[in-house]
Parts: C-alpha cells; sequence; structure tokens
C-alpha cells in the first residue's frame, strides 16, 4: 500500500526549486495523511580546497547558499503551508545538521557556516510553531562519498589529516546505524523543539 513519488529537482536552482515546491503543493493537501515528516538532508560541502581568505567570488558564494540554506527554507515552509494544521495529524521537520554547525573547522567557511544558518532557521521554526516538532539531528561521521572528499579535498593540511585518521582508525559510522538513531529520536518523540542533537549524545 506504499505509494512512492520521486521529483527530481536541483535544489540550487530556481526551476529545480520551483519544481519541487510545486509538487509539495499538489500532493499534501489532496491526501488524507495523519503525518507529515520532512527531513532536508540535501547539502554540499562547497570548495573545501579554499582558504576563507579565498573565498571572494559572490556567485560561488550565493550559488552555496541558495542550495544549502535557501532551499530547505522555502521547502519546509511550502510543506508545512501545504499540509496545514489538521486535527490529530502531526507535523515534524528534520534538519539533518553536523557538527560544523557549532564547531569551525579550517578550509570549510562555507560549510560550517551553512549548517549553523540552518540550525538557527529551524531553532526560529520551532520558536514560531510550537505545535511542530522541529529537530537538527547531528549524524555524526559517515561513510559517504562526501567524507572521501573531506580526506582528499580538503585545503588544510591539519583537517585533511583528521579526516584520513577516522577512516584509518575505523570510526566512521555506517548510514544506517545513524538512521536507526534518527528513527528512535522520532518515535519516541522526547527531544525538545528546536533542539541539536548529536550521534554521539544518544
Amino acid at each position: 500500500g506504499l505509494r512512492v513519488l520521486c521529483v527530481a529537482a536541483d535544489l540550487g536552482s530556481e526551476d529545480g526549486l520551483r519544481r519541487a515546491t510545486a509538487a509539495l503543493r499538489e500532493v499534501l493537501p489532496a491526501e488524507p495523511f495523519g503525518r507529515l515528516i520532512l527531513v532536508n538532508n540535501a547539502g554540499s560541502l562547497g570548495d573545501i580546497s579554499k582558504s576563507f581568505l579565498d573565498l571572494t567570488n559572490p556567485d560561488e558564494i550565493n550559488t552555496y547558499f541558495a542550495f544549502n540554506v535557501t532551499s530547505a527554507l522555502c521547502l519546509t515552509s511550502t510543506a508545512l503551508q501545504a499540509f496545514g494544521k489538521r486535527p490529530g495529524c502531526s507535523r515534524t521537520v528534520v534538519n539533518i545538521s553536523s557538527l560544523c554547525a557549532l564547531k569551525p573547522f579550517k578550509s570549510w567557511a562555507l560549510y560550517c557556516s551553512g549548517k549553523a544558518s540552518r540550525d538557527m532557521m529551524f531553532q526560529v521554526l520551532a520558536l514560531e510553531e510550537p505545535d511542530v516538532r522541529v529537530l537538527n539531528y547531528a549524524p555524526g561521521p559517515l561513510d559517504t562519498d562526501m567524507q572521501l572528499l573531506a580526506r582528499t579535498e580538503t585545503g588544510d593540511l591539519e583537517m585533511r589529516q583528521y579526516f584520513q585518521s577516522l577512516q584509518e582508525g575505523r570510526k566512521l559510522i555506517d548510514c544506517t546505524v545513524s538512521a536507526q538513531k534518527l528513527v528512535k529520536l522520532l518515535e519516541e518523540d522526547t527531544f525538545q523543539s528546536g533542539a541539536h542533537l548529536d550521534f554521539y549524545d544518544i
């Protein structure tokens, strides 16, 4: 009885974002859903070979934030509007966050500031909409292609060696393991709305 609707869209472009938000407006009001769970997972590292002082191109910076911040805000606000407040129904928004939302990493000015911006953005949502459950979940250092980029392309040598040590020391986390922790958090539903929770804190 599961129905899956896939919408391929480049959230870094205005056309792609419009396509995704239009799909939400079409699907969400029409179905008798009892619960909305929106997971904001789309994101990118940006050019981590560059230091802060190398980031001088406004187009590059604006493109990064359009994908990593603007799209998350627009998709979330559109989904919550389209689903609306329904008696007996619940709405939950998850932002896939990072330690980088709280701690600066050399060569990662774009990524850290993007993640920090998203965390604060969703804290504001939790404050404004108390009936919406909001969670900023940091999944830990996952064993993904992003980690491969981190240990091969990070401009700062010390940071690059740190990421290499995570892989060599088998400290990277399997995505399924982290996802299971997130599901457990959502099932228990005892977190403070707007909270930042890390994989290692659970």
